[in-house]
């Protein structure tokens, strides 16, 4: 069962305790709430030689998601189970749309400025903002956590994904070698692939002459344009390369699954074949790759007991174990530390979203990307900002009652609370916006995880 972080009167941490434990203190007035997520409680009196075990932090680091969890190693209990959720998606659209308008500005202003390139030195150790996003979140956890309960070691799972194993499963040996195309010309090479047939309709169109056809094409109606690579390529007849023309394979698929031809519904049938067979994507995978070690250098500046465990290892405790794949249970699973029994009956997940400070310059353009309005340079209005968690007490009205969660501030007396809007005079603060949002859940939901099973929570 999840445990409740105590802090004693100087803010060290102590030994975690049992929820209940934690009501009666509060009730009693012998504590008080420290912080609410996750939630911390700090003692009122000292308290002559305290109990305190060693604890350890597991982490499962991920491309969008990252486990963690505190064990006990002693008894195999999970103390606190938490997910991670990356923002390094938003982080590049952002900067995309930053390039965008920069460029845009610059051909406006200054066209015929010479261009200019090779002229920013970066720093030893550079990584992209999406990158460093993704460690900056994993150590600010791991030092809130440090700081609200007694870890005295870290295990992180350093796995390293074969990107062409991957895409081939059975590739050994020179196979590494040797790329998708050794020893092929790419029309040979798509024949072959699909055995001398339309990758669409195959051959029941009656049309003899096969055709290169970009699945996602060079030149779409909607949407990003296609690749030349392979993995984008496919043999089609004429008839069927006509008919798909410029669409999208999802646009196709649509109008090939309302048509009651029955030679449309035969192309349907392959062409979710054939989407199926394009390479996956790998990002998420070099993504992890890329950062593994970076993070492990950066743990290891803690000057903690480090443990670096592989994902066979992790794989294998969870399978011995017989427990749900999630990404808390990976990190709990962890490293050859891992206890022979994890109990994770009735663990409560904290689901933590990043949502970032809100400290790059916003601006909103017309459709031809010319400026029209900027956000305001205050952050505050009344002592509040964006992401603050409030409860409101509302003595009437349509939404009469008490309630919790996160708002957004505008500057005037009129701030958006979940669905509504409140004045700040019925608000009161639980908790500062630290650039992230909040969700609690159970964990038997491990098997789906995301699902809010209603514990209570902020979204």
């Amino acid at each position: 069962m999840s445990k409740v972080f105590v802090l004693d009167t100087k803010k060290r941490p102590l030994l975690p305790c049992h929820p209940a434990k934690a009501r009666i203190l509060l009730k009693q007035g012998r504590a008080a709430i420290y912080k609410r997520y996750p939630f911390t409680i700090i003692l009122k009196q000292e308290i002559a030689n305290p109990e305190v075990q060693p604890l350890r932090l597991k982490i499962d680091p991920g491309s969008k998601v990252t486990g963690l969890a505190v064990v006990n190693d002693a008894t195999g209990e999970v103390i606190f189970a938490g997910e991670l959720h990356h923002r390094g998606e938003q982080i590049k659209a952002k900067l995309a749309t930053r390039r965008t308008l920069r460029r845009a500005r610059r051909n406006r202003k200054k066209r015929h400025r010479a261009p200019r390139f090779l002229n920013r030195k970066k720093k030893d150790g550079w990584l992209p903002p999406s990158l460093q996003s993704r460690i900056a979140n994993v150590l600010t956890w791991v030092n809130r956590i440090r700081r609200y309960c007694p870890i005295q070691s870290i295990t992180v799972e350093l796995v390293k994904f074969d990107l062409q194993r991957i895409e081939n499963p059975g590739i050994q040996g020179i196979e590494y070698q040797q790329g998708t195309l050794y020893g092929y010309k790419i029309r040979e090479y798509l024949l072959e692939k699909y055995d001398h047939q339309c990758a669409y309709c195959r051959g029941k169109s009656g049309d003899s002459v096969l055709e290169v056809e970009h699945v996602v094409p060079k030149k779409p109606r909607h949407g990003p344009a296609g690749t030349n690579r392979v993995n984008n390529l496919v043999i089609a007849c004429e008839t069927c390369n006509k008919s798909k023309g410029n669409l999208r394979p999802e646009e196709w698929l649509n109008y090939l699954q309302a048509s009651t031809n029955s030679l449309d519904q035969e192309r349907a049938k392959n062409l979710l074949q054939v989407l199926q067979q394009l390479e996956q994507p790998l990002k998420d995978a070099t993504v992890v790759n890329t950062i593994r070690w970076i993070l492990f250098k950066r743990l290891k500046e803690l000057e903690l007991p480090l443990e670096a465990s592989s994902g066979g290892r992790t794989k294998y405790n969870r399978v011995q174990m017989g427990l749900p794949k999630a990404h808390w249970i990976d990190a709990a699973c962890t490293g050859a530390s891992t206890p022979e029994h994890i109990n994770i009956d009735k663990v409560v997940v904290l689901e933590i979203k990043a949502t970032g400070h809100g400290r790059r310059q916003r601006c909103r353009t017309d459709k031809y990307g010319f400026p029209i309005q900027h956000a305001p340079r205050a952050k505050t209005y009344l002592g509040y900002q964006t992401g603050d968690i409030v409860k409101a007490i509302i003595p009437k009205g349509k939404y009469a009652g008490i309630h919790i969660g996160r708002i957004a501030i505008r500057h005037k007396p009129s701030f958006k609370l979940i669905r509504f809007d409140v004045h700040p005079k019925y608000l009161r603060l639980l908790q500062k916006a630290d650039g992230y949002e909040y969700m609690l859940r159970e964990g038997s939901n491990a098997s789906s995880p995301g699902v809010n099973s209603g514990a209570p929570g902020v979204a």
